[in-house]
């Protein structure tokens, strides 16, 4: 058992809401929260927190409270803040849609979380409205305005005030979807009390403070996005530069312009700031602090960022299912190895499990640890799957020990290193990617007799679907047919890269996909 060097901090009881906007000061009221480059919008945190209670009261006056689960469907803006937290102020649960999904997807996502209403922005309108439809939903805000439907400024303009209510800590406050080790995705049920913890746990580990200027490019429907970038920040009086979506050269504009000393990054931002020739036309010298999360980043890549921008650079490990953070790289250890995830944050701990015996892994004093899989406890522990105990079975102990499904290594220092996975899942420029889903729609084509999905590496996205297929008899489907009948009826970063024809699928005598069998298969 490992547990945090450090010591646990005071967890807080309240609320998201409480907890963000209940501590503003006179002084902070002033300070400006959020810049939005997009629509050019500037709020200081008095004027978010007018416009959050606003917009919760709009909510309310249309019969949306405590107990209701309203869809979230918008990219990084002002707005994105403000609903978001009107959802949580209002006292109901916010279950966030990816912005690359296809109607499909958000359909089953509406009719298991049982949203009883949707917002979100007349640009994804043609796939958030035919969801809606499907799924039965009448009260749907476009955020910027569409005919028919009320927006933001409409339900500000009504100028209602807050509704009265008490949020329990322990009642859900969001309601993410995460594959989890594997399969189709689930609603990752999170409270109040979980995302607050997380807050304080991060706090002394990341050292955000009222002086960081933050640029925010990692999606606010991400839980890395959502409760790291965007609630750690606004607790702690930073200054939010949101962008809508990755353009490096925007990227490094908003750096310059907004002076920003905090980049939060997956590794694919990081290859292109240490690689990109772009960058070396552009001031980064305010950066101070880079924190790369959503998948592993090795020590080359680690060191040539650094080179590149010198900065302190952080690496993490987290889940949806954890709230997320569990792990970060210290400050104080120059040594620490770029490569490892760090160390616990505070309040956290974890053992290492041999996956053949069940057993905990010895430790290994002056070297590394045998490998094993990860199971952390920590306050940020989801509360379960929704509607779905036996996966929360799978996942979450009777001792509170989340199984991650990552396979570790102990260092001396009792850093951690992610050195392989024991879930399915691709990671595709950090973002999920269930191969059984893949599948799962290649089989339902008549050429296709049998199929296998897995990652294959790839230097901008860190891992790629790579497909296996074997064709039905006499079927003369081509590899480019069949990719295309994909990437219709999945999000963009879930589409096929790659596929070949196969003979047959290795499979083990119960009948599972060898993937490791077709993971070392040199490319034809």
């Amino acid at each position: 058992m490992y547990t945090s060097p450090f010591a646990d901090v005071v967890l807080p009881s309240g609320s998201v809401y409480d907890e963000v906007f209940g501590t503003l000061t006179a002084t902070d009221a002033d300070t400006v929260a959020i810049v939005d480059t997009a629509t050019g919008t500037t709020l200081t945190y008095a004027e978010l927190r007018a416009r959050v209670d606003a917009f919760a009261g709009g909510l309310a006056a249309r019969g949306i409270g405590v107990g209701d689960v309203v869809a979230l469907h918008c990219i990084n803006s002002a707005a994105f803040v403000i609903a978001f937290h009107g959802i949580l102020r209002s006292g109901a649960t916010a279950t966030t849609v990816n912005a690359l999904y296809s109607p499909g997807e958000i359909a089953s996502q509406l009719a298991d979380s049982g949203a009883s209403a949707y917002i979100t922005l007349s640009m994804l309108m043609p796939t958030a409205i035919p969801a809606c439809e499907q799924a039965g939903i009448t009260t749907v805000i476009v955020l910027d305005g569409a005919e028919g439907y009320a927006s933001l400024a409409d339900v500000l303009g009504e100028g209602r005030a807050a509704p009265e209510v008490t949020v329990d800590p322990d009642s859900l406050a969001v309601l993410p979807y995460s594959s989890g080790t594997t399969g189709k995705a689930k609603g990752v049920m999170l409270t109040h009390r979980m995302l607050v913890a997380n807050i304080a746990q991060c706090t002394p580990a990341l050292r955000i403070d009222g002086a960081a200027t933050v640029i925010a490019i990692l999606p606010f429907f991400h839980i890395y996005g959502m409760n790291v970038i965007m609630n750690l920040s606004l607790r702690h009086r930073a200054k939010i530069v949101s962008m809508p979506k990755f353009d490096l050269e925007q990227f490094l504009n908003a750096i310059q312009v907004h002076r920003a000393s905090y980049l939060f990054i997956a590794p694919p931002i990081a290859v292109a700031l240490a690689k990109h020739p772009l960058v070396d036309g552009f001031d980064t010298s305010s950066v101070k602090v880079i924190v790369c999360g959503a998948a592993p980043m090795d020590d080359a890549l680690g060191r040539a960022l650094t080179t590149r921008i010198p900065s302190h650079l952080l690496q993490g490990f987290g889940m949806t299912e954890l709230s997320p953070v569990s792990h970060v790289t210290p400050w104080d250890d120059p040594d620490m190895p770029v490569g490892s995830i760090g160390l616990p944050i505070p309040n956290v701990e974890f053992k290492v499990v041999d996956v053949e015996t069940g057993e905990e892994v010895a430790e290994a004093p002056g070297g590394r640890t045998a490998p094993g899989e990860m199971w952390v406890r920590s306050p940020g522990v989801m509360k379960g799957y929704l509607g779905n105990d036996a996966a929360t079975a799978e996942t979450v102990d009777a001792d509170g020990f989340l199984h991650t499904g990552d396979i570790v290594e102990v260092g001396p220092k009792g850093e951690v290193y992610v050195v392989d996975r024991l879930k399915e899942l691709i990671k595709y420029k950090g973002y999920q990617v269930p191969p059984a889903e893949l599948e799962a729609i290649l089989l339902t084509h008549p050429a296709v007799a049998d199929s296998a999905v897995v990652p294959y590496p790839d230097e901008d996205a860190g891992e790629i679907p790579r497909a296996f297929v074997v064709r039905q008899a006499g079927a003369t489907a081509t590899g480019e047919e069949l990719m295309a009948y994909v990437a219709a009826k999945v999000a963009p970063h879930k589409r096929i890269r790659l596929l070949e024809f196969i003979d047959a699928i290795p499979k083990s005598a119960a009948g599972k996909i060898l993937r490791k069998d077709l993971k070392v298969l040199p490319l034809p």
